[in-house]
């Protein structure tokens, strides 16, 4: 019997894990089985513990869930404790172990696979909610020179700073930012999602190198548009996020890496 592991989250029909984690298992030469379950609103937590019971070993997480899957564990990680939520669990000796790999594989992506480190760099993170929350701690880990976080909620924002109280990090209204220039520029808003802008003032792209967009597989999103009419020439959105956070859970569960180029561009739609 092959080892279990699955996605939750609600709505999840969308989710590319089964077919990202189906092809790691392929290149890794491991053998498990990986599904999606429908989160219940009034049952989650049982339907963890039960997966758990019928011989599960892991589990991602996925929207709305990370919040009670991080108060669940037994054990959480800095990543985890940092961003106060979990986007992959782990069952072992009758424990629950807790992760934060959104921040790390975000990081990945945008180091490794786009080719632009944060070291000595000026960056700007846009918004204040979970994503951000796990980027924080690997992002100043990897040296940029400022690391600037805008948000309308300032409360919100400074709250955060406080939590990490770190010397390079700083928080912004977004009319604050006006004549300021960054050369990495992270949109982690829900604006993409509804079709919106958030509220940059103009000309603040003009000197950035890499437009990053958390979205996926929405093409070029009003954000992206802005910063691709603003001379942005690297623009990216989140897929090489998702597959880089989904290998470190599966090198997590499993104790091998896999190779993630070949399924990121797989899952790439061109941003056009």
């Amino acid at each position: 019997m092959s080892d279990r592991y699955a996605v939750i989250g609600r709505p999840i029909n969308h989710t590319k894990s089964p077919l990202i984690h189906g092809l790691f298992a392929q290149v890794a030469g491991q053998c498990l089985e990986y599904g999606a379950l429908e989160g219940e609103l009034e049952g989650f937590e049982a339907q963890v513990l039960q997966f758990r019971s019928d011989g599960g070993l892991g589990m991602n997480i996925t929207a709305p869930f990370k919040l009670r899957a991080f108060e669940l564990a037994d054990q959480r990680s800095e990543r985890a404790q940092l961003a106060r939520a979990a986007n992959a669990l782990k069952f072992e000796d009758g424990r629950i172990f807790a992760e934060n790999f959104d921040g790390i594989g975000l990081l990945r992506d945008i180091e490794e696979n786009l080719g632009e480190p944060l070291a000595n760099r000026r960056v700007l993170l846009l918004g204040a909610g979970g994503a951000v929350r796990g980027a924080l701690l690997p992002f100043l880990q990897a040296g940029p020179s400022e690391l600037v976080l805008a948000n309308r909620d300032m409360a919100k924002a400074l709250a955060l700073r406080n939590e990490l109280d770190h010397p390079r990090l700083r928080i912004s209204r977004y009319e604050e930012l006006e004549g300021q220039s960054f050369d990495i520029v992270v949109n982690a808003t829900s604006a993409s999602l509804t079709g919106e802008l958030p509220p940059l003032p103009e000309g603040v792209l003009g000197a950035t190198q890499l437009a990053y967009e958390l979205a996926y597989g929405k093409g070029l999103t009003p954000f992206l548009r802005m910063a691709q009419a603003q001379g942005v020439v690297r623009l990216a959105d989140g897929v090489g996020m998702l597959v880089e956070q989904a290998a470190e859970a599966f090198a997590w569960w499993r104790g091998v890496r896999p190779e993630t180029r070949a399924v990121i561009d797989r899952l790439t739609i061109p941003l056009e």
